[in-house]
């Protein structure tokens, strides 16, 4: 394999990763000493998402650490044929990336290599946790990736593994798989990366029309509102009670004077102090509904649920504080995205 200095996210020889097809050839892999083996698992298909997640994984190991990137289109998480055809398949192109970014290796088996003797007899459950929200919109998914996370896990032998925020309650079941199964690994979560129009990156978003693209804007454009919708009202809550200390809220509201705090002062009075999950999912569900009005190229939503990030339960509206993630998946033409974003209620508190 070609060696290459690196330093943080800079790569000063552009080395090509060594490529990995078989387990033995990734056994013989030599690991680095004295140092860490960072991997990211990927189903390829690269993009500016996965080369983050790559560079955080540079920045971790440090220049004497290595970088294992997997590319594997897992057919346990497919529940169409149809879906699994159509995935993506650009290893040239990935491997491009993969330099780029400061991968020192890239493992890409084939589905004989990883299961060599047809699909395993033998897999992960992903529990209650699994069988919501994505769970239930692509059963046995969840199983698949998980069965699949372990076998690349015990293949690579990483000291820390990085995974996209974007599919959250993926990374929740892994960092709950680790630690209930006591793997040796530290999980470590890369927050979502985004085109600058605020569309997720997706390996998905190639097959969207220009039209359709501009009904998926509808996704962030809606949790981004809830998210400045609850900064609002929490900030809205702390000025009442500044101007109407150990007093009612709603009055606090109406001293200040201003017209959303007079016609919000009945409401608000009645709602928690800092928590604000029903007018989170208010704010989200509206945007969502008028992109699911157009005549054309119309947003089908499968779902938009505010959930607690330990166990994806939905949160309920007495919440006062707390982490959350809103969550969102729907389908736009042919093409089905997801997204989210994390939420605290009560942080001004």
């Amino acid at each position: 394999m070609t060696t290459s200095s690196r330093t943080g996210n800079t790569d000063t020889t552009a080395a090509t990763p060594a490529l990995l097809r078989t387990a033995a050839e990734l056994d013989a892999l030599p690991r680095p000493s004295g140092a860490e083996r960072a991997v990211v698992m990927t189903m390829g298909a690269l993009h500016e998402g996965h080369a983050t997640l790559i560079r955080t994984a540079r920045e971790a190991a440090g220049p004497d650490g290595q970088v294992v990137v997997t590319v594997f289109v897992n057919p346990l998480q497919f529940g169409e044929a149809a879906d699994l055809d159509r995935y993506p398949r650009t290893l040239d192109a990935d491997l491009e990336t993969a330099a780029a970014a400061g991968a020192d290796a890239v493992f890409a088996p084939g589905v004989d290599e990883v299961y060599p003797g047809g699909e395993p007899q033998v897999r992960i459950t992903a529990g209650p946790m699994g069988e919501r929200l994505e769970g239930a919109s692509r059963p046995g998914h969840f199983d698949g990736m998980l069965t699949v996370v372990a076998k690349l896990l015990h293949l690579t032998r990483p000291d820390e593994a990085f995974y996209g925020q974007k599919d959250a309650q993926q990374l929740a079941l892994i960092t709950r798989m680790v630690r209930d199964l006591n793997f040796g690994v530290r999980i470590t979560g890369v927050p979502t990366v985004r085109d600058p129009d605020g569309l997720a990156l997706s390996s998905r978003n190639r097959f969207l029309s220009p039209q359709e693209r501009h009904t998926a804007l509808a996704l962030p454009r809606a949790l981004f509102a809830a998210q400045d919708r609850l900064a609002a009202q929490q900030a809205l809550h702390e000025r009442a009670k500044a101007t109407a200390p150990g007093g009612d809220r709603a009055a606090g509201l109406n001293k200040l004077g201003e017209a959303r705090a007079a016609a919000d002062a009945q409401a608000v009075a009645l709602a928690r102090p800092n928590g604000a999950p029903a007018a989170v999912r208010a704010t989200a569900r509206a945007i969502l509904e008028e992109a699911a009005a157009r005549d054309r190229h119309p947003l089908v939503l499968d779902y938009l649920a505010l959930v607690d990030p330990a166990d994806f339960t939905e949160i309920p509206d007495d919440r006062e504080s707390g982490d959350a993630i809103l969550a969102v998946a729907a389908r736009v033409g042919e093409t089905r995205l997801i997204d989210n974003i994390p939420l605290t209620f009560g942080a001004l508190t």
